[in-house]
């Protein structure tokens, strides 16, 4: 069976937006991202020197869709003081949220960009907790924000300049229109392991025990095309491999199944059984 090195992990996300200089604003300033690169239409954002999304300007597109693509990306930061730090600042600055989870193995804020990209920022409650036993564990439960918030002991005046050292791109949830291809695709073909699965609606899979790097859904995409064009989507999500045996394999797992994957300056692109493509760095 096709199996992943257990230091896989994922890497930096590519957005088209249809305002950059919007866009660019919003992930400062209300995510706390920092701008690496710009120009051309352009931009790179990450943390402290690390990658973690690409924005490409479509000018005027419009917001992202119901269809196949990301349901959202997911930066993961350090520890849970982190994570309480960030939420303090979004209730000072009225940072709009889409919805506040308790999931067991971690604690998760979601929001959407100004083009209906869908954010999540989380902290990991430790290993031990529930390595092995994702599939029972994990679950949706409302997040009580104000135990999280007495991780500070101001919540009102603590400072906020930018997300945490150590932030990372900790997995990507993606809108697909059928689970059982999916689950061929990112377990046979690819190689990572299925933590939890929610009959024909959801996904969840992962190198290394992780509870997951990559999601699966149908709640907005069941049977779902790509989204058209002049639409804002994703463009790209990457598979960081922790070197280029591992990456030549995964190309030939992919190959042998009739999906020549696209040669890029990066590295090999292949797409899922929904279109959505994916760098093997």
């Amino acid at each position: 069976m096709a199996s992943l090195p257990p230091e896989t992990h994922m890497g930096p996300v590519e957005l088209t937006v249809a305002d950059l200089d919007r866009s660019l604003d919003y992930y400062r300033r209300a995510i706390g991202l920092q701008v690496r690169e710009e120009g051309g239409g352009r931009a790179s954002l990450g943390s402290n020197g690390t990658e973690l999304l690409v924005l490409r300007e479509v000018p005027g597109a419009r917001p992202a869709p119901s269809s196949t693509g990301l349901f959202h990306f997911a930066l993961l930061v350090p520890e849970r003081r982190a994570l309480a730090s960030w939420l303090a600042h979004a209730i000072r600055e009225q940072v709009p949220l889409t919805g506040v989870s308790d999931h067991f193995v971690s604690e998760a804020l979601y929001l959407r960009d100004p083009d209906s990209h869908g954010i999540e920022i989380y902290a990991d409650r430790p290993r031990e907790l529930w390595e092995g036993t994702v599939f029972q564990r994990m679950t949706t439960e409302p997040l009580d924000l104000e135990n999280l918030l007495g991780e500070l002991d101001e919540p009102e005046t603590e400072q906020f300049e930018r997300l945490a050292e150590g932030t990372v791109m900790g997995h990507v949830h993606l809108q697909v229109a059928e689970i059982p291809e999916t689950v061929r695709f990112y377990r046979d073909v690819l190689g990572f392991d299925v933590t939890a699965e929610l009959g024909a609606q959801a996904v969840f899979l992962s190198a290394g025990g992780y509870h997951h790097h990559v999601g699966g859904n149908t709640w907005n995409s069941a049977g779902a095309t790509p989204p058209p064009e002049g639409s804002a989507s994703l463009q790209l999500t990457t598979v960081v491999l922790p070197d280029d045996e591992s990456r030549r394999q995964a190309v030939e797992r992919v190959a042998a199944t009739g999906a020549e994957p696209e040669e890029t300056d990066a590295g090999p692109v292949v797409r899922d059984p929904s279109g959505n493509r994916l760098l093997l760095a």
